[in-house]
């Protein structure tokens, strides 16, 4: 597993988890005693109560070797480096740096990267129809000045 620097203050947790290029030294660990390299959740972490959100590096050539979907939780896939093919219930999509996927639950994806560079993402999950409040609904702007210190 990667080092991973964390920092944490009264209102917030920061990490640091490195350069993309270095997101392979990430290791999950798989149910049947398999571990998954390129991959951090956060949720842990950050201590994530309402989302959960991963870092990804899919190798060139490599592919998820499964389908899924989930029972309660949307997911968002945002790639922000690299090619690939992502597939929902059949429909197979081209994905590149700037491509964002929204799959409700019961949508049955899986995803490969059938390039020559890897390809990096991040995936967001929270509960579907959870969202009550957002920027414009939930912010409260400060009166007090931003300062900056010199």
């Amino acid at each position: 597993m990667a080092e991973i620097t964390k920092t944490e203050g009264h209102n917030y947790t920061a990490v640091e988890t490195g350069r993309l290029e270095n997101w392979d030294q990430h290791v999950i660990e798989m149910s049947g005693g398999r571990k998954a390299r390129g991959k951090l959740f956060l949720k842990e972490v950050l201590a994530l109560n309402g989302m959960e959100v991963s870092l990804n590096k899919l190798p060139a050539g490599a592919a998820v070797p499964f389908y899924h979907q989930h029972r309660e939780n949307e997911e968002l896939y945002i790639f922000i480096k690299g090619t690939g093919q992502f597939q929902v219930d059949g429909q197979v999509l081209e994905v590149q740096e700037g491509t964002v996927i929204r799959v409700v639950p019961k949508g049955i994806r899986t995803w490969r990267n059938n390039s020559t560079e890897d390809l990096y993402y991040i995936v967001i999950q929270a509960a579907e129809n959870s969202l009550n409040a957002w920027t414009r609904t939930d912010g409260v702007i400060s009166d007090q000045p931003v300062v900056w210190p010199e």
